[in-house]
């Protein structure tokens, strides 16, 4: 297969947007849908064809890519574009769906006899526009070369992870990555909140750790967002972390663990997502900590 292929993206929201534009810029043919077309729209500044419907878009694609909100808006736009689907055409599904999600997506492969690749990526807005994403992947080794291509154009290092994408064991993977990186941002959140109880200048937690093993990047990334008003646009939406917690919670439950500081990070994302800070970057959630927006 040549390494110029058309792909079809289904989901231009934060990081579908940011694939689409690199993978038109690798070179190949983009079609891209989205819900709310309006989100599609600009990308066509960019060379990316856009679609009015899942059917046209996958019509004619080498590969799918799914990139929606969680496991049952993917599996419903899917069905809504078998007319455009063959045989054999390779489906990348990106979506963070949960170990449950992407059992009924894979089933719907095997009916549609697509080649199914369990495809979740790790990164946010940034590093989606750069193509520096990681992509957590699983599939069958003889399907590799027809996504290559494409893992290539949106990330910087590819992980496999298995070879039968219905296994789930690239979302496994990301479920448990994602776990660590939301409880980090609401432990973030809630030190910041603390020093404001107390009267306390964060700069003086900062200057405290700083160099020292409990100094963290990530941790001044998210907390330089709240102390400096950049929540917007967000690298990741409060919305989103809260619908990821609750797919973590679920699967420690399927595997017997209880997950309490999961459990307790999709409470904040939700409570932040109700005082109106659900599109905002996840990082929001420090708002949860105060009954009024602080």
């Amino acid at each position: 297969m040549t390494d110029k292929l058309t792909v079809s993206v289904l989901g231009t929201g934060i990081m579908g947007a940011a694939m689409a534009r690199n993978l038109a810029r690798a070179g190949h043919t983009v079609r891209a849908w989205n819900r709310s077309a309006d989100k599609a729209q600009p990308l066509a500044a960019d060379g990316v064809e856009i679609a009015d419907s899942p059917a046209a878009a996958v019509r004619g694609a080498d590969v799918v890519l799914t990139m929606l909100y969680d496991g049952p808006a993917a599996l419903d736009v899917m069905r809504q574009a078998v007319e455009g689907l063959r045989p054999g055409i390779a489906w990348v599904q990106s979506t963070t769906a949960g170990v449950e999600g992407i059992a009924d997506l894979a089933a719907f492969a095997r009916e549609r006899r697509l080649v199914f690749f369990d495809a979740p990526v790790l990164g946010t807005r940034q590093p989606a526009e750069a193509g520096q994403l990681l992509v957590l992947a699983a599939g069958p080794v003889d399907g590799r070369d027809a996504v290559t291509p494409v893992f290539d154009a949106v990330g910087a290092r590819t992980v496999w992870t298995g070879e039968d994408g219905a296994e789930g064991s690239a979302t496994r993977l990301k479920l448990v990555a994602n776990s660590w990186v939301l409880a980090v941002t609401n432990a973030a959140g809630e030190a910041l909140a603390l020093a404001k109880a107390l009267g306390v200048d964060p700069q003086g937690f900062f200057d405290a750790i700083d160099g020292g093993p409990l100094d963290m990047g990530y941790l001044r990334a998210k907390s330089g967002l709240v102390l400096n008003g950049q929540l917007s646009p967000a690298q990741f939406a409060v919305s989103t972390a809260a619908k990821d917690a609750r797919l973590i919670v679920e699967a420690g439950e399927r595997g017997g663990v209880r997950l309490d500081v999961a459990a307790a990070s999709a409470e904040r994302f939700e409570r932040a997502a109700a005082q109106g800070h659900g599109d905002e970057d996840m990082a929001a959630a420090y708002y949860a900590s105060f009954d009024e927006n602080a």
